[in-house]
C-alpha cells in the first residue's frame, strides 16, 4: 500500500514528537512518503501529485483547512471517483471538525492507533468508507460553508492569526460575539433559494452543512443540523432576525446535549440536494473555516459518495 503523509507543521496541535510517531507507525505498514506544507495551497499541490501518481492513501496531519486543501487537490485532479486515493486524518488543528464527524479521536495519539487499525481492516476487506461532499462551485466543501456573519467571523480570526495570535475557542467566541453584535445593526441582505420553495428574503446569515455537529467549542459540540450527515443531503441553518435575546436562546439550543432547534426567526432544513444563497451586495464567505472572500451568490450541491475515507463505518440511521 502506497501512502503519502501530508503534515502542516504550523497547525495548532502538531508536535515534532507526534509527527515522528505517526510516520514511524505508517512506515511499518505502508510504503510511505512524507511531505511538509510551507505555504497556503501547498497541500492541494501535494495531494494532486499523489492522485496523479496512483497513491492508495493520503494521510493528513493538520487542521480542517489542510484537510480541505487535500480533498480539493485529489478531486480537482480526478473528480469524484472510485479511483482516487482514500483520505485519512490525524487531527492537528484546533477544532478538527471533519475528523471528529468521521468518528476519529481528537487526540493525535489515539487517532494514530485508529488509523493503523483501519489500514489493517482495509487489507482484509479491500473497501474504504465513502462519504458525500459539497460542491461549492469554485471549490469542494468538506463539512461546512457560510455567508454573512459566519464568513466575517472567520475573516476576523484569520486576521488575528496573521498577527501571530494563537486561535483558541475562547478567542473565536469573543470574535463571534463582536461580529454578531455589529451585524445586528445592519439590514439583512441574503435570500435563500431552496428546492420547491419560494425564495426566502430578509436573511442575515446562512450556514450550509455537510455533516454534524457544525463545530466545537473545545470539547463541546455546537449543533445546527443534527440530522445532516456525510450520508445525507445538505443542511441549511439561517436566521431572519438578529435580535440578541432571541439568538441567545437559539445559541443555548445549539449547545444542548439533545438539541431541539426551533425559533420563529430560524430557517432550517435537512437532506437538501442543493441550494443557492444570493446577496444584495458582496458579503463575507467561508468554506470549511477558510475565508474565501466576498461573494454575491453561492450555489451548494450535494454530491454523494464523492470521497473515500479511512474512517470507521457510518453510524446506523436512528
Amino acid at each position: 500500500m502506497r501512502a503519502v503523509l501530508i503534515v502542516n507543521p504550523n497547525a495548532t496541535s502538531t508536535t515534532p514528537a507526534g509527527r515522528d510517531l505517526l510516520a514511524h507507525a505508517l512506515e511499518s505498514r505502508t510504503t510511505l512518503s512524507v511531505a511538509h506544507t510551507d505555504h497556503r495551497g501547498h497541500a492541494i499541490e501535494i495531494a494532486a501529485e499523489a492522485a496523479r501518481g496512483g497513491v492508495d492513501v493520503v494521510i493528513v496531519h493538520g487542521g480542517d483547512g489542510t484537510v480541505n486543501e487535500v480533498v480539493n487537490g485529489i478531486l480537482g485532479e480526478l473528480g469524484p471517483t472510485n479511483r482516487g486515493p482514500a483520505v485519512g486524518v490525524v487531527p492537528g488543528g484546533s477544532a478538527n471538525v471533519f475528523a471528529r464527524a468521521l468518528g476519529i479521536s481528537p487526540d493525535p495519539l489515539e487517532a494514530t492507533n485508529q488509523l493503523v487499525d483501519l489500514l489493517s481492516e482495509y487489507r482484509r476487506t479491500r473497501r474504504w468508507r465513502r462519504i458525500g461532499l459539497m460542491d461549492c462551485g469554485e471549490r469542494w466543501g468538506v463539512f461546512t460553508a457560510g455567508m454573512g456573519v459566519d464568513g466575517a467571523v472567520v475573516a476576523a480570526v484569520e486576521e488575528q492569526r496573521a498577527k501571530g495570535r494563537k486561535v483558541t475557542a475562547a478567542r473565536y467566541i469573543r470574535v463571534a460575539i463582536r461580529e454578531v453584535l455589529a451585524s445586528a445593526r445592519e439590514e439583512p441582505t441574503l435570500t435563500l433559494h431552496l428546492p420547491d420553495r419560494d425564495p426566502i428574503s430578509g436573511v442575515h446569515f446562512a450556514f450550509v452543512s455537510n455533516s454534524s455537529p457544525w463545530t466545537y467549542a473545545n470539547a463541546r459540540p455546537v449543533w445546527t443540523n443534527p440530522d445532516t450527515t456525510f450520508e445525507t443531503g445538505l443542511g441549511v441553518f439561517a436566521t431572519t432576525s438578529m435580535n440578541v435575546w432571541a439568538n441567545l436562546r437559539l445559541v443555548r439550543q445549539m449547545l444542548s446535549k439533545k438539541p431541539r432547534l426551533t425559533a420563529k426567526h430560524l430557517v432550517r432544513d435537512d437532506d437538501l440536494p442543493g441550494l443557492t444563497v444570493t446577496s444584495d451586495g458582496p458579503v463575507a464567505c467561508q468554506i470549511d473555516g477558510d475565508f474565501i472572500g466576498e461573494r454575491e451568490k453561492m450555489t451548494f450541491t450535494a454530491v454523494p459518495d464523492a470521497l473515500a475515507v479511512v474512517a470507521p463505518a457510518a453510524p446506523a440511521a436512528s
